[in-house]
């Protein structure tokens, strides 16, 4: 029973769980457009909540872009929730500005929304990041058509005193096909933030790595990102390896990622994979319906079961059953 809108494209997504309840905050734009491509400067917020992962009752929309001017003036794009310890529900989240209408080129930063209830929410002021020159790529100084800097993950520092912001973003150096790291940032008080060098090296084989998650399961620290075939690079390419969700096994969640070890988990007909515990304590994956026989879908998948498998060290995913083949 996917999460499904009828007049809705929904993909990007994220969760939170307030031990009661299941949130699904997700992005959505209306079918109406025709031409799906043009969701991204249409996104707005939806919010969904489930006590299974499974059956959702949707909640519509929670908020819009800004006004002229503000950093997330064209669309709201994806994030991530968490409670600090001032039990405040923080969501972080990407603001993209398209500078030109009739051109793709855009300009990313995160920002931030409060809540004392994951229904209700405030926007602060921002941006709190953005991509910093001095390690990270800028509008206009590559042929990237964007200055990338979104889908903030934000966890406890493993150390245990802060708080650790993962952004997809790219280098300011390496060929310009080849420039995806995972950006960084952090924060001793989720107010303020201080923008750090990356932590992955570019000309890994992708040219971005959106929707970064850090997880450990079975005491195996996991890296998780997407990238579709369109968007792979350099020898990935020349080994005709397709895209989809990946996997990364990082012993060190705050240290540097080998992003060129990283397997697929699932091809891109699956995308933007989120990893959460059921109420079983089981490690589940959601993610979007991204393509089907040359169309896209658009919905939000039933929870998989994810295993730490052994013999090959690295993450499996449950097999497809009937009712998700019928999808795919």
């Amino acid at each position: 029973m996917a999460f499904t809108l009828p007049d809705h494209w929904v993909w990007d997504f994220w969760l939170a769980d307030d031990g009661d309840q299941f949130h699904l905050f997700y992005l959505h734009a209306p079918k109406s457009l025709v031409d799906p491509d043009l969701r991204h400067r249409n996104a707005r917020f939806g919010h969904a909540t489930s006590e299974d992962l499974t059956h959702w009752e949707d909640h519509g929309t929670i908020f819009a872009p800004g006004g002229a001017g503000a950093f997330d003036e064209t669309a709201t794009w994806t994030g991530s929730v968490l409670r600090g310890a001032d039990g405040v529900w923080r969501m972080f989240y990407t603001g993209a500005v398209f500078p030109d209408p009739d051109a793709g080129t855009n300009v990313e930063t995160i920002g931030v929304a409060t809540s004392h209830d994951l229904f209700a929410w405030t926007k602060q002021p921002g941006p709190i990041t953005v991509a910093d020159p001095r390690w990270y790529e800028s509008l206009g100084t590559s042929t990237w058509p964007e200055e990338a800097w979104r889908d903030p993950w934000v966890y406890p520092d493993p150390s245990g005193t802060g708080w650790r912001m993962l952004v997809t973003a790219r280098s300011n150096h390496g060929d310009d096909d080849d420039r995806g790291v995972v950006g960084h940032a952090y924060s001793a008080d989720l107010e303020q933030w201080e923008v750090l060098p990356p932590l992955s090296r570019p000309g890994a084989g992708f040219a971005h790595l959106e929707v970064p998650q850090t997880v450990e399961i079975d005491g195996h620290g996991l890296l998780l990102f997407s990238c579709d075939t369109a968007k792979l690079a350099g020898w990935r390419i020349s080994d005709g390896q397709r895209g989809g969700i990946w996997v990364v096994n990082a012993p060190e969640t705050a240290g540097q990622y080998d992003i060129a070890t990283a397997t697929l988990l699932a091809d891109e007909r699956l995308y933007s994979g989120r990893l959460i515990r059921d109420r079983d304590g089981r490690w589940v994956m959601l993610a979007f319906y991204n393509d089907a026989d040359g169309e896209f879908v658009g919905s939000v998948s039933d929870p998989r079961e994810l295993r730490w498998d052994a013999e090959i060290a690295t993450l499996r995913l449950q097999p497809v059953d009937e009712n998700e083949r019928a999808v795919l």
